[in-house]
This record gives structure tokens, sequence and C-alpha cells, in this order.
């Protein structure tokens, strides 16, 4: 039996203002989950949130971008959308940028993951959720989990991981991909995936083809030509067998590496790994945060979760990213902390240079 495996996430309301989220806003996705399961369209599903983003795990039969699925989310979206609105939310329904479902939620305003399995005999998937950071936020940690041998263990000594990887990438601006193959091309390929405001890694394979990764790349700023929130991305990662370990696919966030997002989505901070019970974003609307929640596939029901950063070997980690973000905070408006120029035209940048126009005079 062909699975698949989707994640679809949007910032349907904030409580209080882009911290967390209202319980009811949860429950409703529940009912609207739980319904669809006793049709049959699900196998199986799980609704969790980080911050003020909802994220519906399911899982199905259809296959990718199938319109019955995405018409569900989306109906649940706007279910949510309405809880939020009675409730005064923050925010409510902000990543949804139309009225209209037009058959895939992509380009829409949500995020979307998916993966196409064939369920093995034991099949462990991780599912990272963040929030207060952008789509680009997991280049770095899949390239340690698929090509850093310093990071995964199997890539010298398990035989089977020895051929690499290959690796999609998404140009977001110019609306196009690219496949790398590693370890042969990733001298060619940190070109640009270093620079993930514009090229994201969408999914890594392996050699034969077997999806090993898929993650959102919708960049919500460039969907709605505005800024309406930060793209809060998911990511789904299979492990064991031919691909990384659990803890290997799970070593690269013991660093908390710099990412786009936090205020406004217009500053850099430290992406800090938390257990379910810590993923508030407070300080400052932040620090970006990044949550993990580990199933077991057993004939498409989602076995867990398991809150794989529930774990004390994090802890130096949350310090640092803590240590470090106090650091650009000390910034204040001034980069690095606050995003450069180009980075900022869906804020407020492009009033203030229209308020100033004919200001400026030839030197």
């Amino acid at each position: 039996m062909k699975l698949t495996l989707s994640v679809i996430k949007a910032d349907i309301g904030g409580y209080v203002g882009h911290s967390s989220m209202h319980p009811e806003l949860l429950e409703t996705a529940r009912e609207h989950m739980g319904r669809a399961k006793a049709s049959g369209l699900l196998i199986d599903y799980h609704v969790t949130r980080v911050g003020d983003d909802v994220q519906l795990i399911m899982t199905h039969t259809l296959g990718e971008e199938d319109e019955k699925i995405h018409k569900l989310s989306w109906d649940t979206f706007l279910a949510c959308t309405e809880v939020a609105k009675k409730l005064k939310l923050y925010g409510a329904g902000q990543d949804l940028l139309t009225d209209t479902f037009s058959g895939n939620v992509k380009g829409m305003g949500p995020g979307v993951a998916e993966i196409l399995i064939d369920e093995r005999k034991s099949e462990p998937v991780l599912i990272f959720m963040a929030d207060k950071t952008a789509a680009g936020a997991w280049n770095m940690p899949l390239y340690k989990m698929f090509c850093d041998p310093f990071n995964t263990a199997g890539l010298v000594i398990a035989e089977n991981m020895h051929d690499g990887f290959k690796f999609e990438v998404h140009d977001v601006i110019g609306h196009k991909k690219v496949f790398f193959n590693t370890p042969e091309e990733i001298y060619d390929m940190l070109v640009f995936i270093g620079a993930p405001a514009r090229y994201c890694v969408k999914g890594v394979y392996t050699k034969d083809g077997d999806m090993a990764a898929s993650s959102s790349t919708q960049r919500l700023s460039l969907m709605a030509g505005r800024y309406v929130g930060k793209d809060d991305p998911v990511l789904i990662v299979r492990s064991q067998g031919t691909f990384p370990a659990v803890g290997e696919v799970l070593e690269p966030f013991a660093f908390p590496a710099i990412v786009e997002g936090w205020m406004r989505g217009s500053h850099h901070g430290p992406l800090m790994p938390v257990s379910f019970a810590q993923c508030n974003p407070s300080r400052f609307d932040g620090p970006p945060r990044v949550i993990c929640a580990g199933f077991q596939l057993a004939d498409g029901k989602l076995v867990g979760p398991v809150d794989m950063f529930d774990d004390p070997s994090f802890d130096p980690a949350r310090q640092q990213a803590n240590v470090v973000g106090e650091v650009l905070r000390r910034h204040g408006p001034f980069e690095p902390h606050r995003l450069p120029l180009d980075e900022m035209e869906y804020t407020t940048m492009p009033q203030v240079m229209r308020k100033l126009e004919g200001r400026f005079q030839d030197l």
C-alpha cells in the first residue's frame, strides 16, 4: 500500500498576541479531522501546534497534492478562523490569503510538506515544526543530516548510505528547481542552499528515488506581496535503515543555528529546540522555536507522538540560544539583528521610501 503522510500548517489566530494557540482552535481542528477519519478519507491524524501555528498531520492513500485532503485542511482552517474571530484572537486567519479554495492550498497561504511511503517493516518518522522563522531554516539541518559525516556517522560506517542522497532545491523567487547529487556536488549545492532566503531544500531522496525528507517551502510574503507573518515551516524526515538514525536526524538541532524571522519576521535569531510545553515564544516574540514529534507508522496509523526535544541533552543548545539571542537583541534595529534591506521589502520599508521620495540628493 502506498501511504501518503501530509503535514499542512497555518497561522489562524494567536493567543495571546503571537505566542500561543487557544485550546478551542485545536479542539475545532480535531473535530474536523475526526469526522474525516470516520468517513474513511483519512487513515489517521494528529493535531498539534507550535507557537501560534496549528499543524494537521494526516495519513491517507490519496497521494500528494490531493484535492480532497487539501480541501479538508482548508475547511478546517476556515472553521478555526471563525473561532479565532469569535475570541478576537490576534491575526485571525492571517495565513489564508483568499476566501476561495482553488483545488490545492499551495500558493494560498498554508505551508505543506507531503511524502509518499512504501511502509517498511519499521517506519519511524520525525516531524519538525517551527515558529517565528522562514522556510529556509531547514537548509542547514538537512545538509547536516544527509551530507555531514561529523553529524551522521552512518555516512561513514553504514554501507547502505555510502551512495549518498539527492537534494531537490527550490528557487522560491525565480520559481525554479534544481537537483544535486551528494556527496559529488556538495560544493555546488552549498553555493545555493547557503542563501536560505532564496534557495530552500524541498526534498531529499536516496539515489534509488526513495523520498527521505520533505519540507514546506512556501514563502508567505512572496505569495501575499506584503508581510503578513513568517512562514513557520514544517519538515518530515524518515529515519533508520537506508536513512539517518533518529539520533542523527536530531543532532543538527544541538546547534541553535541563526535563522531569519523572530519579531515581525524581520530579525535574525537562534533556532531553539524545545519540548512541546516550551513552544510559546514570548521574548520579543521569540526567539524562533522548533519542536519535533516522533511517530512510528503502523499500517498508516500514527503511533505516538514522542516529544523528541524533551531531553536534557538539548539544554546546552537552549542555553546557547538564549546567549546568542541576547547578543543579537543588543543590536536593536541595526544589522545583523535586523534583516538586510533586500529582505525588508515586504515590511514598512517601501512605505518609508515613498514618504522620503524626492529628498534624496545626488552626491
